[in-house]
């Protein structure tokens, strides 16, 4: 008798191999079903993709996944009406009156895999369950299932000094304690988290080293959200591992309040620490509910460095409350602290997304600025305080992105940016010059985008 056959699909997980897909895979195949998988961000669409295909499955972890998986529900739609589809992943409930039913029948979020095998069965059964839900809770996952995805050299590198390495991505935990308001996670995880537990990271670990990865992205969404776990399944990690290095999230408040573990994560191959300031306008960081202020965000930046890490600061720059002295601020920050062979350009161009739901909203400083539910961006449109700060973020956007497709020196288009930001906030802003060769030199990842 032939098995079930479902197609798992990824549109976009950040520049890395689709962890959630392989992690899907992993699950249903456990549950007998048999899987093919297609990442659209390095595979081209190719409709004979559903051939023998009985049900589709796409995996939306963030709100950019879920803008194209819209499209794919719409193509599989297309072709064969009758298809049985599924979204899956952190973004899967968001704008649910908009997918339900138009290009999805079932929408899984949070602790997806429970709900994605009883989907199959159903589906199975001749009955494909339908409706939208939500699991944060706890359970035992698999080791993801990576051979059926394209290769590590598919995907965003790591570049040194020494040149370039290949790159896995695998998460210790889901979710958060803190219920930062413009974040997504809490509105699905409402300030609780989840771990994987040691082994099962440790083997996916193996089998991406085994690949080839000689660098692994934690891509918590707080790596000391549990640090005790943490640290276990990093210096296990290197105890078999010697030779990888890593990365990891962290919040400001963290990085101060575990300060004295910071040296165990260099020893233990930690390279260097992503860190969200956001911004340094304290007023706005209280809205954000962040947990640290501008001050704070120095230290952490002094701290890492002093337990000999980089630290990559990410910024949102522009909220209905950005001003131009705000953005200077940042810019000072980024050229000041040495910052800038490890920014981003797009990092300061980045504008506040509100999704369905989102803690912000009952923010009451936002209200005035609201203008109203986007269904076709998933998103709240919102205008700034001041005019001229929604004109200077389309500009310094496109800057940004004329830079990325041209291939251009990134410290140099971050320093065409500043000088728009200058002109704006009529300060003069320290450009440090940046020797050839810094941008390489520092750790980074060759894939741009954070969130």
């Amino acid at each position: 008798m032939r098995r079930m056959r479902v197609l798992l699909v990824s549109t976009y997980e950040l520049g890395h191999q689709p962890l959630h897909v392989a992690g899907a895979a992993a699950e249903l195949e456990g549950a007998g079903y048999e899987v093919s998988t297609i990442d659209l961000a390095v595979e081209k669409w190719d409709s004979s993709r559903l051939t023998g295909v009985d049900a589709v499955a796409v995996s939306v972890p963030m709100h950019t996944a879920l803008r194209l998986a819209i499209e794919v529900g719409r193509r599989v739609r297309a072709l064969d009406a009758g298809m049985p589809i599924a979204f899956f992943g952190l973004y899967a409930s968001v704008s649910s009156e908009s997918t339900l039913g138009e290009v999805a029948d079932r929408l899984i979020s949070g602790e997806y895999e429970d709900g994605l095998r009883d989907w199959a069965a159903s589906v199975e059964e001749g009955t494909p369950s339908r409706g939208v839900s939500v699991d944060i809770g706890k359970r035992t996952f698999r080791p993801p299932a990576r051979r059926h995805l394209p290769g590590l050299g598919s995907y965003a590198h790591l570049t040194t000094s020494e040149g370039h390495r290949l790159v896995g991505y695998v998460e210790a935990s889901h979710g958060c304690r803190h219920r930062c308001t413009h974040c997504p996670v809490p509105v699905v995880y409402d300030g609780r988290y989840r771990v994987t537990g040691i082994e099962t990271v440790l083997a996916d670990i193996e089998q991406l080293v085994e690949a080839g990865a000689g660098h692994i992205t934690f891509g918590d969404p707080d790596f000391l959200n549990a640090p005790a776990y943490s640290l276990k399944v990093l210096e296990a990690a290197h105890a078999r591992h010697p030779a990888l290095s890593f990365d990891v999230t962290v919040k400001v408040e963290h990085l101060l309040d575990h300060r004295r573990v910071l040296g165990r994560m260099r020893d233990a191959g930690v390279i260097f620490i992503t860190s969200a300031v956001e911004t340094l306008d304290d007023r706005t960081l209280t809205f954000l509910d962040k947990g640290h202020t501008a001050e704070d965000a120095a230290r952490a930046v002094e701290l890492v460095r002093t337990a000999g890490m980089d630290i990559h600061p990410t910024w949102l720059p522009f909220t209905p409350w950005t001003t131009a002295e705000g953005l200077a601020d940042i810019a000072r920050f980024v050229w000041d602290e040495g910052l800038a062979p490890v920014t981003d350009p797009v990092q300061l161009s980045i504008r506040l997304l509100i999704p369905e739901g989102s803690l912000i909203l009952d923010v009451g400083e936002i209200a005035p600025y609201l203008e109203g539910y986007d269904p076709t961006r998933l998103g709240y449109a919102w205008r700034s305080a001041d005019p001229d700060m929604d004109t200077l973020q389309k500009r310094l956007a496109s800057m940004a992105e004329d830079g990325s497709a041209r291939d251009l020196d990134p410290v140099a288009t971050l320093t065409r940016m500043t000088q728009e930001i200058e002109e704006a906030a009529g300060v003069a802003l320290a450009t440090t010059a940046i020797p050839a060769g810094a941008v390489a030199g520092r750790p980074r990842l060759t894939e741009p985008w954070f969130c």
